[in-house]
């Protein structure tokens, strides 16, 4: 399954996020919780290309750790996650299983989150401790990839990552005019263009998931060694 001279950024430079995506959607089409995206994405991973080596929650520092480190031969990637719902009652087609999905209210921090996630990618892939990295968004909120219903101004304006959304790059501001909140903020070296995908369809109001990626590279990194974490 090792892929060479593909210009795709790629996982430990053998296997294309997509490719974990879309089998993964043909097994586990919902998840109960963030860790159970996480351990499943992992071992679908491994399926396909048996010979990487896959690692949870690996410690960088005193605070920090990488959810999901994969490495081979040729490349070392750092995989971070982000499993964000709303409220969703029923069974997987697939295993039987009764669902009943939490509802996150707060999109700002959702969309915060993933923005945090490549930052710190970014740290990662600056400092040697990753050749690269992606950062993934699995959600059933529409209101995520779904354009605002209005042009009033939030503080989470500059983390937006609806379709239609200019590249998430360079200083992200979070606030408005006069109440900005510094700690907040962070600066992307690199641009990550917006591009929702289909993950599963299921019955019932809030059933449709769709998911996100932002692949972080080590020339988009060289920048960010500084970033807060």
């Amino acid at each position: 399954m090792i892929r060479h001279d593909d210009p795709t950024p790629l996982i430990a430079g053998a296997v294309d996020v997509s490719t974990v995506m879309e089998k993964l959607s043909s097994v586990r089409p919902v998840f109960h919780s963030e860790a159970d995206f996480q351990h499943a994405f992992a071992w679908v991973l491994r399926e396909i290309e048996p010979s990487l080596q896959i690692r949870l929650e690996v410690r960088q520092d005193t605070r920090e750790y990488v959810e999901l480190l994969c490495f081979g031969p040729r490349a070392r990637t750092a995989v971070e996650f982000k499993y964000f719902t709303r409220t969703w009652v029923g069974a997987d087609p697939v295993t039987g299983e009764s669902f009943h999905l939490r509802n996150h209210e707060a999109t700002d921090l959702g969309r915060q989150g993933f923005v945090f996630d490549i930052a710190r990618l970014e740290k990662f892939c600056a400092s040697g401790r990753a050749s690269n990295g992606f950062a993934i968004m699995l959600t059933n909120d529409q209101r995520l990839w779904q354009p605002p219903a209005t042009a009033k101004l939030t503080r989470d304006q500059a983390f937006r990552i609806h379709e239609g959304q200019k590249n998430l790059s360079g200083l992200l501001r979070w606030g408005t005019e006069g109440s900005y909140h510094a700690g907040s903020e962070r600066t992307l070296s690199g641009s990550y263009p917006i591009t929702w995908r289909d993950y599963s369809n299921l019955d019932g109001t809030n059933g449709q998931l769709r998911w996100l990626a932002a692949a972080v590279e080590p020339a988009r990194s060289e920048q960010a060694a500084h970033q807060p974490g």
